[in-house]
């Protein structure tokens, strides 16, 4: 059955003299307007370690968010040997608080190929890589290795679905829109073309408000034309995130944690945590939660924590005592849990402070810092 009428959208052929005024237009606003960023530097940006290191690092985090840590590994591990070298717990624990934490660990599976096979020559290898998917592979490539590759992230997608006012929402829109910016690419400058494109999505064709003044396509734009460029991408509803619960344990001794090692497989695999329930649909009873504590003892409930992941929110009750804990783990601090497990560490301390329950609810979009 064919889709609706106001769906379908059939991609657009870009006239030889157009498509060069584009590119000629949107890199004269590069050279005027490109994000000071640390893995643009002179050297750096012919670098493919720090490009791949920070593309990964980018890959669903925001700009800001991501400097730091940036800056943090490129000073501990400034080539890929080093952090081929590293022991994955230090990577883990370095990467902890920027989220998506599946990203650590196929950063530092990645580095150790890297470190005894050099690195691709070719968006291909580059994509045969652990946690180098199909975007990142692309610009790498062209940053990287000059090679002209088709770069769309979500900065991307939002400017060509804008310069056409393309109706088919995302995600169905996504082949068309990559096929539109296919179009764009040849073989000048395509690392700075990668990049001013992503910015101009993240300076001037932003979700909201977008600054069309400002824009070098804006006689081009489609959507700008008919009035509303924010209508565009048109998407489609989000089913509602699914809802889970559990419970983590918290017993400190001298200002030190009590932690324990997640499980290798599975959400947060491999990172240090505070012993825990399984998370799960149904609520945990306290009889229930408490069978499962890591100590005997006067358990007291704290408060809750709510933490939204990618596919799932999270509600996590969290228990305080004064137990000898049991089972294996280690005696330790904050600074390599997840960001989860630091909401219910920050919890508990102020609830020993204050004497008081507490509850904390905070919403982590997908740019945000969370896993």
């Amino acid at each position: 059955m064919p889709r609706p009428a106001e769906t379908r959208t059939q991609p657009v052929n870009i006239a030889p003299a157009t498509r060069d005024k584009l590119r000629k237009s949107l890199l004269s606003w590069y050279e005027r307007n490109a994000r000071a960023l640390p893995w643009r530097a002179e050297r750096a940006r012919r670098d493919p370690y720090r490009t791949w290191l920070s593309e990964v690092m980018l890959q669903q985090t925001g700009v800001a968010a991501v400097i730091p840590y940036y800056r943090e590994f490129v000073e501990r591990w400034p080539n890929v040997s080093a952090l081929a070298a590293a022991p994955r717990e230090e990577v883990l624990a370095a990467w902890a608080g920027l989220g998506y934490y599946a990203r650590a660990r196929n950063l530092h599976a990645a580095a150790q190929i890297l470190a005894g096979a050099g690195f691709p020559e070719t968006e291909a290898g580059w994509r045969a890589l652990p946690g180098v998917g199909i975007y990142s592979a692309a610009a790498i490539a062209a940053i990287a290795h000059g090679l002209p590759t088709n770069v769309v992230d979500g900065n991307v997608e939002r400017v060509m679905a804008r310069l056409h006012a393309t109706q088919t929402p995302l995600p169905t829109a996504k082949p068309e829109l990559r096929k539109l910016a296919s179009a764009l690419v040849n073989d000048e400058r395509p690392g700075d073309w990668a990049e001013a494109l992503m910015d101009l999505g993240a300076i001037v064709c932003t979700p909201r408000a977008p600054k069309c003044g400002e824009c070098p396509w804006r006689k081009n734009c489609a959507a700008e034309a008919a009035g509303d460029p924010e209508r565009f991408p048109r998407r489609t509803p989000k089913p509602q995130r699914p809802q889970r619960f559990g419970a983590a344990f918290l017993v400190q001794k001298r200002g030190k944690l009590w932690l324990v090692r997640r499980p290798e497989r599975g959400l947060l695999a491999g990172m240090a945590a505070l012993p825990s329930t399984t998370w799960r649909a149904q609520t945990w009873g306290k009889r229930e939660a408490l069978a499962l504590a890591p100590g005997e003892g006067a358990w007291r409930k704290v408060g809750e924590v709510r933490h939204v992941f990618t596919h799932f929110a999270l509600s996590l009750d969290v228990y305080a005592a004064n137990v000898s804990p049991s089972g294996e783990g280690w005696w330790g601090d904050a600074s390599a849990l997840p960001s989860v497990f630091k909401k219910a560490v920050d919890m508990g301390r102020s609830v020993r402070a204050c004497g008081q329950l507490v509850r904390v609810r905070t919403a982590f979009t997908k740019n945000a810092n969370s896993p």
